[in-house]
């Protein structure tokens, strides 16, 4: 039994370190050539994993990793691609404020002075003017003789009416005879009813012969006193347009036809016609004051006063049109002359500058481009006041906060998108 142990302890120790001890040398014995003993396979360790595979399968998640982010960044690109190219497609605009104005006590409106009265002189008749009396700047009264016309064609025609009219004359004298002269007969029956009814006729036939006679002659007779050109009113001559021996043809044919003769202006009072924005126009009113002014006469004010309006807002301007007469007894106004007419009403309209540039001229009437908190368009109907050249008055439509496009395009729309351009020190963007 401790042989047999002994064995057992020497296998183990040959299956740990692999190796087989040594052989004992020892005696043979009965107990050898008993039955061998079962022993169980060796224990070994696992298999080892495989290197070309590993290696295979991290250059695959490698490669799809890098496509992965290729894709991805392409994808980046494309969307900053699209949201430059629609930034860059928003229009850049410049902007200003309004600049405010301190309330003014009186309201300037320019005008130009006009005649009350002004009338072109035509000829009535035709002929060859013989000679004028009254040239540019003469004062005549009403009823004073302007030129003489030569009109040998209707002295003719009149001496050939008078005479047809004594041909008219002659032939109702014999009608009315013959008339008579058959009425008595026709009481005796030296006729018959039917003769004395054709005497009759002929003798009333006469009678309207001779009033057209008449007409005719009345006719040319008022046609050859237009021979003599009269001042129609009291005024200044303030056109000559003829010469002695210049062809003379009736009537006003237009702009190619006749042309006058002269042109005669009554210059007391004269007429000077504003146009009063809406905002003022509740004060104007027949017999408001106001003064004029005029370069020529600097310091000095010519009283005025409102004669009428016209009860209307134009439409395109916006503006209450106003006359305003202003008297001219010593004609030193002269008619035609520009000024500005001073009215002093009862209403104080906020009133702001803008640039000229900034105003949208387009059918629906003047109009500016103001930029919202949202930066998109918002057009704007506007009040204008009056116009300083560079820059425009403006009573109604924007105020001091509002953003307002300088020089939009033409095509700019309502709620279209801009950008503002960084705004330079002196308030206007750049």
């Amino acid at each position: 039994m401790d042989r047999q142990d002994k064995s057992a302890s020497d296998y183990e120790r040959q299956n740990s370190d692999g190796s087989s001890p040594a052989p004992e040398q020892h005696a043979p014995s009965l107990d050898e050539h008993a039955a061998p003993q079962i022993t169980p396979p060796p224990k070994l360790p696992p298999a080892r994993p495989r290197r070309a595979l590993m290696i295979l399968g991290v250059c695959v998640l490698v490669l799809l990793l890098g496509g992965l982010m290729s894709m991805l960044s392409r994808i980046h690109d494309s969307h900053v691609l699209a949201e430059e190219t629609q930034q860059d497609a928003v229009p850049i605009v410049a902007v200003v404020h309004p600049t405010p104005e301190r309330p003014d006590e009186e309201l300037v409106l320019p005008g130009t002075l006009q005649a009350f009265v002004e009338s072109p002189i035509y000829a009535r008749t035709n002929g060859y003017l013989l000679r004028w009396y009254r040239d540019i700047g003469s004062r005549v009264k009403k009823g004073d003789l302007l030129a003489d016309i030569d009109t040998p064609e209707v002295d003719q025609e009149l001496r050939q009416a008078r005479a047809a009219r004594q041909q008219v004359a002659a032939a109702l004298d014999l009608a009315k005879i013959n008339s008579v002269r058959y009425q008595a007969l026709r009481k005796t029956d030296s006729v018959s009813q039917e003769e004395a009814d054709t005497q009759t006729s002929g003798y009333e036939q006469a009678v309207a012969n001779l009033a057209a006679a008449d007409a005719n002659v009345k006719r040319l007779e008022e046609l050859e006193g237009f021979k003599r050109v009269y001042a129609p009113f009291d005024g200044v001559i303030t056109r000559r347009t003829v010469d002695p021996g210049a062809l003379i043809n009736a009537g006003n044919g237009g702009g190619t036809g006749p042309q006058a003769m002269f042109s005669i202006a009554k210059s007391d009072p004269l007429r000077v016609f504003v146009s009063v924005p809406q905002a003022y126009s509740p004060a104007m009113h027949v017999g408001v004051p106001a003064t004029i002014t005029l370069q020529e006469f600097p310091g000095q004010r010519f009283t005025a006063e409102v004669a009428r309006t016209a009860d209307a807002i134009d439409i395109s301007s916006r503006t209450l049109l106003t006359e305003v007469d202003v008297p001219n007894k010593d004609g030193k106004l002269l008619p035609g002359s520009f000024g500005e007419v001073h009215f002093h009403p009862s209403i104080n309209a906020n009133k702001v500058t803008i640039p000229q540039n900034a105003m949208l001229f387009r059918r629906e009437g003047p109009q500016v481009a103001v930029v919202g908190p949202d930066n998109k368009v918002q057009l704007r109907h506007i009040t204008i006041g009056r116009d300083f050249g560079n820059t425009l008055e403006i009573v109604g439509g924007v105020d001091v906060n509002d953003r307002i496009i300088v020089n939009p395009s033409d095509s700019i729309e309502d709620g279209q998108k801009v950008n503002v351009a960084p705004q330079k020190q002196g308030g206007q963007s750049s």
